[in-house]
């Protein structure tokens, strides 16, 4: 018999952690551990109020079905047909959520078959009948036996919980001796109606108006677009009709007349559905588990594997029969139909608000690189156009000319002639031409008109999607930080106060001695100060790791005459390689690296927490991604010296030289390889190759698994099965880092690659169905999150595209030949064209003033050489002050200097302009909301009206009749010369006057 005390549960709906952690205890003496359960009058007063409408069905379907108290045994046969995988088992109740846990029964060398009828407690409150403690059929427990039991008696307190919270239950049968059971949950209209109210979730109303377009003009290019692109739309129902929509308001039970409710099953979609019960779940308290809140909490705690709402159904099942997912499938997830539109809208009533706005994003970024690309290539192709008029170049290759160069190397190397580097300054003239300049200025531009077209759609979408003036929810507090918070008090105050911490939520506790100081999380901030420092350290020291490879490595190919003219190639294209390896093992270390220095920071909140990760995941990717190519950008070839002068790394090891076109070419190399490198090898490897990896493994897992096999594998498998089987959704921060790194690329070095953005778009029209089709097919079903923007991600991209103005014009000032050959032609020039520009940027040394040791052994040079030429303004050896900066190297450089300030002010106030031009709320969105706003006003008045109407009325009725009744009576009396109708007459003209 249950204990007494055990019958009154408080049903407290909105704040079910206060549920007594009394409602399920232990018994039994000694070792031995039983279960008691409630009472059975107490829990059915509390859940029957919500179930009159399914009791005698459910009672039908536990006679036919073998439902054990709503545990299912998977291995008696069924009477009744299963007509869907997305129900309980009686047909009606639709399962919303699933809770997974793997279990192992006690004494598993007894078991096999049924358990009996032990834990028989379900949501309507009925119980079955449980074994009396102590009887033949229990066994004492061992150490792991206990851990098991232990997490049992959590999860029935927090099934308990979710039971006097409103919600149903249903589960199989525990019938081998260890496996899996899935915890089906079903929110009933009460539990939806209230939770509803509680979220603030706005719903439709009865009212529906027509979206006015703007003039006649507007209409027509409208109309005709949509005409040009129907053979592009996707083939779904349009959820958000451009022209009728219904007007929203918050879901209030007050005012149920408000809306048009035709069938309460289907008036919340899946998606609110599954969102309603997942709040309940992070709220539901366990105070077994040391008062844990929340599902999150049970899981980290091994006390459940998963959960997780269903998909509806699947989404290559044969036959007509059609669901969202499968429509997803077909229109928007296979790479047939990559040149489709996006179904925004599906996209969004499928998964949510905050994946909708991550494949619009996508879509509009992979839609705006379409121009971007465009200009790319037509300067590209001008770079090609204009390479036989370049006259530097056409200098450089000319052998009459005979520019004889100084050694590259010590002693193994030899004087050469600039003639045979023709090719590369040929190729350098492709992106070192004056279209670059003009380019780096649209792309500058590009991002300001692409940030502030997304702010537009942002606004477009959350007009449509309701999400203006959706008031932010209030977040729970993190499982991590109430631990913090329980172990501070209990250092602090002892087991007293941890007590009355049980009693009250640490989010709803105001007292700041309960909260984290700056003291307490000091710790954590300054491992994550010196932490970052380290990976910082660490990649810069990497970095020069392999510059100290090139070095070495060149000078080591230069002692062999066959390998002596291909040393820069080799040293060049070897070590971007190693650069793009370190960079991708690297990015996954840092990947870790961030969310452990974030988890050991405590943030309260999980928004706090992945704002704080996503930002030290950012910092240590982009300096692990952009520190090569600024490396090669601005320090490569600026620190070498000059001949008899050279800085060495160590003994004998001369820094490394720029190409005798310049760094930019092989700045273009190094960025075109690390950029395709990581999305080819990170697209084909780690967004496709390791999720099959994995599936595979937990299918050799599961298979392997002992006590899993049984006769319910022949069957047709379950939606919960299935879905189990897929991979946990675990965030969109993976997809937007790959994406904000490639729009670094897109922006940052663009001078020095203008296909840049035709790479990115190639890789985005693959990476999008690539995304889509692994949250269609391969990953769990996310929970649905409302959410107004893309959050931080829009500062991030707003502040590289400010970066990149500044970065391209060094870039253009300082790595390209830009600036000096302006600087040549319109100041040095005799005739004001290019002709003697590669005399004057080489300077003389006298080869007799070589170091000792330095000079060339055994040279096979064809002549005689006194002067040897370097690529430097300075003075020659017969100047007043030889080898000191020359006048050109100064006005160069002041002329450099001035470029990046005209450029950076010029871009930036372009940039502002554009800002200002385009305002961040569509003009026709802003008089919607206006507009919406005043019917919504009208339209409750008038269904307050109609409302006060109704409810008058059969007051009316009752006066009405009580008038007719006094006035039969004063007829019967009344003179016979007066006619009942005249005076019927005479009383309702009165009434009219009136």
């Amino acid at each position: 018999m249950a204990a007494p005390g055990l019958r009154d549960i408080p049903l407290l709906p909105g704040s079910p952690r206060r549920l007594s952690s009394r409602t399920v205890v232990r018994g039994g003496q000694g070792p031995k551990q039983y279960l008691r359960v409630p009472s059975p009058q107490a829990a059915g007063q509390r859940a029957s109020a919500s179930l009159h409408s399914s009791q005698a069905s459910r009672r039908e379907c536990s006679r036919d079905s073998s439902v054990i108290n709503n545990y299912l045994d998977a291995n008696e046969p069924q009477s009744e047909a299963r007509l869907s995988r997305m129900h309980f088992h009686d047909n009606q109740r639709k399962v919303d959520y699933v809770l997974a846990y793997h279990y192992r029964k006690r004494g598993a060398h007894h078991g096999h078959g049924s358990p009996g009828h032990s834990l028989a407690v379900i949501s309507n409150g009925e119980t079955g009948k449980e074994r009396h403690a102590g009887g033949p059929g229990d066994i004492e427990l061992g150490p792991l036996d206990a851990l098991e039991e232990e997490r049992r008696e959590q999860r029935d307190e927090f099934e308990h919980n979710l039971m006097a919270a409103g919600l149903e239950l249903e589960k199989d049968l525990e019938s081998k001796s260890q496996g899996s059971v899935f915890v089906r949950i079903h929110a009933p209209w009460q539990v939806l109606a209230r939770e509803a109210e509680f979220l603030k979730i706005k719903v439709p109303t009865k009212k529906m108006y027509e979206i006015k377009a703007g003039g006649s003009i507007a209409k027509k290019f409208s109309a005709v677009l949509q005409t040009l692109s129907s053979p592009l739309q996707p083939r779904v129902p349009d959820h958000s009709n451009n022209r009728m929509k219904n007007l929203s308001y918050p879901f209030s039970r007050e005012k149920m007349y408000l809306y048009n409710i035709q069938e309460k099953d289907t008036f919340f979609d899946n998606a609110t559905r599954s969102r309603i019960v997942h709040e309940i779940l992070k709220r539901t308290a366990c105070s077994r588990a040391n008062n844990t809140m929340g599902i999150n909490s049970l899981i980290a705690n091994n006390i459940y594997e998963a959960a997780y709402p269903l998909h509806d159904g699947e989404y290559d099942s044969p036959g007509d029969d059609m669901n969202d997912r499968k429509l997803l499938y077909q229109e928007w997830a296979r790479y047939g139909v990559f040149y489709k539109f996006q179904p925004i809208d599906l996209i969004r009533k499928y998964f949510g608000e905050k994946i909708g706005l991550y494949f619009a994003w996508l879509g509009l970024y992979t839609s705006f690189l379409i121009p971007s690309s465009v200009i790319g290539v037509i300067v590209f192709l001008y770079g090609c156009a204009t390479i036989e008029e370049d006259i530097p170049s056409k200098e450089m290759c000319d052998h009459q000319n005979a520019f004889t160069m100084c050694p590259l190397c010590d002693k193994s190397c030899d004087y050469w002639n600039l003639s045979s580097a023709c090719g590369t300054a040929r190729a350098s003239h492709l992106f070192d031409n004056p279209a670059t300049v003009f380019f780096s200025i649209f792309m500058a531009l590009w991002a300001t008109m692409f940030l502030e077209n997304w702010k537009r759609l942002q606004m477009r979408l959350g007009y449509f999607w309701d999400l203006t003036g959706i008031e932010e929810e209030e977040e729970h507090s993190r499982p991590e930080y109430e631990t913090k918070v329980r172990e501070k008090l209990l250092k602090e105050s002892g087991k007293s106060e941890v007590q009355k911490l049980d009693g009250n939520s640490p989010e709803d506790d105001e007292d700041d001695e309960d909260k984290l100081t700056w003291k307490d999380r000091f710790p954590g901030y300054l491992m994550n100060f010196a932490s970052i420092l380290f990976m910082i350290a660490l990649t810069f020291s990497i970095v020069f790791g392999v510059i100290v490879y090139r070095i070495t490595t060149a000078a080591a190919l230069s002692l062999s005459k066959t390998t002596r003219s291909n040393v820069r190639a080799t040293v060049t294209a070897t070590a971007v390689i190693i650069n793009l390896v370190v960079i991708l093992i690297l990015d996954e270390i840092y990947g870790a690296v961030a969310k452990w220095l974030t988890k050991i920071e405590v943030p309260k909140t999980e928004q706090t927490f992945e704002e704080r990760l996503i930002l030290k995941a950012f910092l240590l990717k982009f300096v692990n991604a952009y520190s090569p190519i600024f490396y090669v950008a601005f320090f490569k070839g600026r620190f070498v010296g000059r001949p008899g002068s050279y800085v060495y790394v160590f003994d004998g090891y001369r820094m490394e030289e720029c190409a005798p076109g310049g760094c930019l070419m092989e700045l273009c190399i190094q960025l075109s390889i690390i950029m395709l490198g990581k999305q080819l090898i990170q697209n084909n490897i780690f967004e496709i190759g390791v999720p099959k990896l994995k599936k595979l493994f937990r299918k050799l897992k599961d298979e392997n698994e002992p006590g899993e096999s049984g006769p319910d594998h022949s069957k047709r498998p379950e939606q919960w099965d299935l879905d189990y089987s897929l991979e946990p959704y675990t965030g969109l921060t993976p997809e937007y880092m790959e994406m904000i790194i490639q729009f670094g690329f897109v922006t940052l070095f663009v001078a020095s690659f203008p296909l840049a953005p035709v790479f990115a778009l190639l890789n985005n029209v693959i990476e999008v169905r690539l995304d889509a089709k692994k949250f269609v097919t391969e990953l769990r079903r996310p929970d649905a999150v409302r959410t107004k923007d893309i959050g931080i991600w829009f500062d991030i991209l707003s502040g590289i595209g400010k970066f990149s103005v500044i970065i391209n014009a060094f870039v253009i000032a300082v790595t390209s030949d830009f600036i000096p050959r302006l600087v040549y032609q319109y100041s040095y020039s005799h005739n004001g064209t290019l002709h003697g520009f590669v005399n004057h940027t080489l300077s003389f040394f006298n080869v007799s003033q070589l170091k000792e040791g330095t000079q060339p052994e055994n040279s096979q040079f064809d002549q005689e050489v006194q002067f040897c030429r370097f690529k430097d303004y300075r003075e020659p050896p017969w100047a007043p002050n030889p080898y000191e900066f020359s006048k050109q190297y100064w006005s160069v450089l002041s002329a450099r200097l001035a470029f990046v300030i005209i450029f950076q002010n010029l871009v930036m106030f372009l940039s502002v302009l554009v800002d200002w031009m385009i305002p961040d709320i569509p003009t026709d969105i802003s008089d919607q909301i206006k507009k919406e706003k005043s019917l919504l006003v009208d339209f409750f008045l008038k269904e307050e009206h109609e409302k006060v109407k109704l409810a008058d009325e059969p007051t009316q009725r009752s006066q009405g009749g009580g008038d007719r009744s006094r006035r039969s009576r004063a007829a019967s009396s009344a003179p016979s010369g007066r006619s009942q109708p005249g005076s019927i007459a005479s009383s309702g003209s009165q009434h009219t006057n009136v």
